[in-house]
């Protein structure tokens, strides 16, 4: 299940979902406006970031890690990016937080000495999705973070809930955004299903071009591109524009391929060979 695209697409659609997980979230929450940003030399790329309103004088930065795989050097990584990023920034923000949401609380880093002081800090948020209650007692947004941790039959079961819920609760065009939510988590979910059979599952008719085509089609690219950028640093926007334009199928390729690339230029020879 691609985690990464679709936490990505929540804070998108709803970029004070973040603080809605923080006990003191910023008086000017409704105005921050969420990116993804690279941080270069050395490279390091933060899945997110809440950015205030440059409007508003210095601002506090809010960095976002979601974190559904163990990984031994996190913190190493987090304190390294946050702090290169507000250095080189200083003159734009007056203070930083960082919010780490895991499913749990054993994907954590094993030794988190070294780090303590910062852990301990007011700076820092760690976040359980396990942790945060019954998922119907949970605000929507907050509740789809929690439906990706799910086993399938109780998932199966809370999206069928939180689909009615959000008909009662919500307007037109937030109803919508979180339908379409809801659905791409269980399309990643249950890849295997076809259409129709989704479709069955939830109990409502899925438009192909919006669920298949452009859902899975971005995820898709956005990962690829993510992926590259890991490796090779900023690729160009005439290469993005490239990889966006090329059938699901072949970025589908193309994201096994560039495993074995060890320059952009393989990448550009493979992609002219397409």
């Amino acid at each position: 299940m691609r985690r990464d695209s679709i936490f990505y697409k929540l804070f998108q659609q709803s970029p004070t979902l973040l603080f809605e997980l923080l006990t003191n979230p910023p008086n000017n929450a409704d105005a921050y406006q969420f990116d993804s940003v690279a941080v270069k030399e050395p490279k390091f790329e933060i899945d997110g970031v809440l950015l205030p309103p440059e409007n508003q004088g210095a601002g506090v930065v809010y960095f976002c890690e979601v974190q559904f795989q163990k990984d031994e050097r996190l913190y190493e990584r987090l304190c390294a990016e946050s702090s290169l990023y507000f250095y080189r920034n200083r003159d734009r923000f007056s203070d930083w937080q960082a919010v780490i949401i895991y499913p749990s609380r054993s994907i954590e880093q094993s030794d988190s000495h070294p780090y303590r002081a910062f852990l301990n800090s007011d700076q820092v948020h760690r976040v359980y999705l396990n942790e945060l209650g019954d998922i119907r007692q949970l605000p929507l947004w907050v509740a789809l973070m929690v439906l990706t941790t799910l086993k399938d039959e109780q998932a199966i079961e809370e999206a069928r809930y939180l689909l009615t819920r959000t008909r009662q609760e919500q307007s037109q065009p937030s109803s919508r955004a979180i339908i379409e939510m809801v659905t791409t988590i269980m399309v990643y979910k249950f890849e295997q299903l076809s259409r129709t059979e989704v479709e069955s599952m939830l109990g409502i008719t899925l438009q192909e071009t919006r669920v298949y085509r452009e859902i899975k089609e971005e995820a898709t690219v956005n990962l690829v591109v993510r992926q590259l950028n890991k490796r090779f640093g900023e690729i160009s926007e005439e290469l993005r524009q490239q990889i966006a334009n090329l059938p699901l199928p072949v970025v589908e390729d193309l994201s096994e391929a560039l495993l074995d690339f060890t320059s952009v230029a393989d990448l550009q020879a493979w992609l002219e060979a397409q």
